[in-house]
């Protein structure tokens, strides 16, 4: 083992001296003087580019790694290292050159490192070789065991399935190196029912797991490496849901089933509910249930409610307990979405017996017919139109008795036996109605005839026959116009008929004259229509404005009817081109019937009467509002003097209800014509008290300030009362109605020693009141 560095080192040192003794561009002095410089200097190179380490290496640091070398040889020169790792993770001898690791290596880490290496004058520090890039590669050991990527894994597949999850958990040695990365798995709890195998995947030892027995499963799994090595991060635990499938078959839960219905049961409504047992969830089960021996499928069905996965039975028509009074018959439950593949076994039938007793119910009577329609000729009277039937379904047989129930005006018209014959009370006509829908009743009868609660209805149509009863009549109201200079053969007007009766496709129409006209002629054109044409021409307007032409018009009815129309053609002025310029108004020939000239008579009274009843109305509340008094009247009084100082009792007193009267009649001035409304000044003065004297002097002067701009009031104006009051007394008026000021230099304190009865005009016109007022 030391033999080959040596030689390395000998053939080093050799090519070294060599180079140095035929250097061309540096020359230097030779040991041996006889050799001469005429050598060309060779390239020299660097005698290794790769080193190896083991990792995790047990003994002391630093650990021997290798010597890098240079071919040429000289005693200045020094090694030295140059990379990330250089310094750090390993340093060289730069004498000799070893290189040596200071760190314990990880392969799992680095797996190798890049280094260069340089080799320089210990004097100078220039480099003396170019420098040389070497790797030192790390050699794996198997140091690490498998590791999964999760603690827990879930794995959630359908149930009876082989296959379950695969797990996988990764060595970080080297793949390459033996078997250090080879994995092994084995289940450490579980293994009863799962296995493993070498790629990990989780089988189960049965394809018959059942999630209706157990759902769900847990599996630990450990991973070690196929020299044996294990530890804590090498198990995981596995969580397996099994997800159900449609693998059972519904059971009955009894082997009978009775029921008891009435046998007024609603066709469609559900009588009982079949059960059964399927372990599997909701949604992967669909019971199908059908009935396989009997006679009544066509009687009953069975529909699966999906939600409780039941059998719901239901009649499909109706049912008779004096028919039949039990049905009783054998059903069967599959289910059709069973995945078969996952029983291997051949689908099984699971079958019940069901046995429905009717109940006898109190029915109501049942008509032979869903609806009846009879045919009546009009114009006929107390015929027998048809008759209806209804029976007791019941044992009891009961009586039945009829009845027609009255919703319109209409059904007045006919009438019912106790046989249900139907009769008219009168003739119809089929041109008012042409058909009549009566509502017939049918009613159980007690012992007594008494009619019960049981009772049934059925329609009634009746169909009111033609018959040719309505002569023919014009199709229109004509309204036709002649020149007074119309030629001979001129045309009036194309008329047409109708028949308020049911006309026939073949309908013929004839036309005549009822008199021969002075001056018309009537041509049949054979198409159900007819010309008026002018006869002889040069009509008078002088004499005849209009000529009034009956016309016969007949139909092919059996019998035939003739019926008369009359056609008033007015004589018109005409210019030169034949146009109309003047005719007198022609009332139309249909006129106004009787019963359209009652009603709006009616209309126009009803009117009439409601139109008195508003004025009376409106009457009577003036008169009222006129005779009452919407604020209570003021009780106090205005008192005047006949003659100023005439003594005490020649005073008159004044109620004050006078004024108020003159509120009332704001709202109407003179010559009864309506005045705009104003606010009524005096009543918004209220009575004043006893002791507030100024109160009363206000109200007095807002009615004196009336009184002078309304010069149309009533006589007892206010103004026209009082304005001359004590004028002829020395003292003068004391009136202040006729001014509109209140100043005066006369003291009235005089007042206050003339008696009680002065006191208020006192208070009036005292020297305390005048200065509280501000007068």
């Amino acid at each position: 083992m030391q033999l080959f560095p040596m030689l390395l080192i000998t053939g080093g040192i050799c090519l070294g001296l060599l180079a140095v003794a035929t250097a061309g561009g540096h020359p230097s002095k030779l040991d041996t003087p006889s050799l001469k410089p005429s050598h060309r200097r060779q390239k020299r190179d660097w005698i290794w580019n790769q080193m190896h380490i083991d990792e995790e290496k047990n003994s002391s640091l630093p650990h021997y790694v290798g010597k890098i070398k240079s071919s040429m040889n000289r005693k200045n020169a020094k090694y030295l290292l140059r990379g990330e790792a250089a310094d750090k993770v390993f340093k060289v001898d730069e004498n000799t050159g070893d290189v040596f690791a200071f760190e314990r290596l990880d392969r799992e880490k680095v797996s190798e490192y890049h280094l260069v290496a340089l080799v320089v004058d210990k004097d100078t520090n220039k480099n003396l070789e170019a420098p040389s890039s070497f790797t030192i590669k790390v050699h794996d050991i198997n140091d690490n065991w498998p590791v999964f990527s999760r603690q827990v894994y879930n794995a959630s597949v359908p149930e009876m399935s082989a296959v379950v999850i695969q797990l996988t958990a990764v060595d970080a040695d080297d793949p390459t190196v033996g078997d250090h990365a080879s994995v092994l798995y084995q289940i450490l709890s579980g293994e009863e029912n799962f296995s493993i195998d070498n790629n990990g995947v989780i089988l189960t030892k049965t394809t018959n797991l059942d999630r209706e027995i157990q759902a769900k499963y847990e599996v630990v799994v450990e991973a070690r490496d196929a020299h044996g090595l294990r530890g804590e991060s090498g198990t995981t635990t596995v969580l397996i849901t099994l997800k159900d499938i449609n693998d059972n078959f519904p059971v009955f839960t009894q082997s009978k089933y009775t029921f008891s219905v009435p046998e007024n049961i609603h066709v469609g409504t559900s009588l009982g509910s079949l059960f059964v047992e399927d372990p599997d969830e909701p949604q992967n089960r669909m019971t199908k249930y059908s009935i396989v021996q009997g006679e009544y499928r066509d009687t009953f069905t069975i529909e699966t409610d999906s939600s409780r996965n039941e059998g719901i039975i239901k009649p499909l028509k109706p049912l008779d307990y004096e028919y039949i009074q039990q049905y009783s018959f054998t059903i069967e439950a599959t289910d059709p979405t069973i995945n078969l593949r996952y029983l291997g076994i051949s689908p099984s039938k699971n079958t019940a017996r069901v046995i429905i007793s009717v109940i006898d119910v109190d029915e109501p009577p049942n008509f032979k017919e869903p609806f009846y329609h009879f045919r009546l000729p009009e114009n006929q009277k107390k015929p027998l139109i048809g008759s209806v039937l209804a029976t007791d379904p019941d044992a009891a047989r009961r009586s039945i008795g009829y009845s027609i129930r009255k919703s319109s005006d209409k059904d007045q018209f006919f009438r019912i036996n106790k046989q249900g014959d139907i009769y008219n009370e009168k003739a119809l006509d089929r041109e008012i109605y042409p058909w009549y829908n009566l509502t017939v009743e049918a009613k159980e009868l007690d012992s007594h005839g008494n009619p019960t609660d049981k009772e049934s209805i059925v329609q009634v149509h009746i169909e009111i026959l033609d018959e040719n009863d309505n002569a023919p009549e014009f199709a229109q109201p004509y309204e036709p116009k002649v020149c007074e200079n119309s030629v001979k053969g001129k045309l009036v007007v194309q008329i047409s008929a109708i028949d308020k009766d049911i006309t026939p496709r073949d309908v013929k129409f004839r036309y005549s004259l009822n008199t021969e006209s002075s001056n018309f002629t009537l041509t049949d054109n054979y198409d159900n229509t007819a010309n008026i044409t002018v006869k002889y021409g040069q009509f008078d307007r002088e004499q005849t404005k209009v000529h009034m032409l009956p016309v016969l018009i007949s139909d092919n009815g059996r019998p035939s009817l003739t019926g008369t129309s009359t056609l008033a053609i007015a004589v018109c002025k005409c210019n030169e081109d034949g146009e109309f310029t003047f005719c007198e108004g022609v009332a139309a020939q249909t006129g106004v019937s009787i019963q359209a000239l009652v009603a709006i008579f009616l209309c126009i009274l009803t009117i009439t009467v409601i139109t008195l009843l508003i004025f009376l109305r409106r009457r009577l509340r003036n008169q009222a509002r006129a005779h009452s008094k919407s604020v209570a009247e003021i009780h106090e009084q205005l008192v005047t003097y006949d003659e100023e100082g005439g003594g005490e009792m020649d005073t008159t007193s004044y109620d004050v209800s006078v004024l108020n009267s003159v509120r009332q009649n704001e709202g109407t001035g003179s010559m009864g014509a309506a005045k705009p409304p104003r606010a009524a000044l005096y009543a918004q003065v209220q009575k004043p008290p006893r002791h507030v004297p100024g109160e009363m002097a206000t109200m007095i002067e807002v009615k004196k300030d009336e009184a002078d701009h309304d010069g149309g009031g009533p006589p007892y104006d206010t103004l026209h009362i009082y304005g001359y009051e004590g004028s002829e007394s020395i003292a003068e008026s004391l009136s202040s109605l006729g001014t509109n000021s209140s100043d005066s230099d006369i003291d009235y304190d005089f007042l206050n020693d003339w008696g009680p009865r002065f006191k208020m005009l006192a208070e009036l016109y005292g020297s305390d009141t005048r200065e509280e007022l501000g007068f």
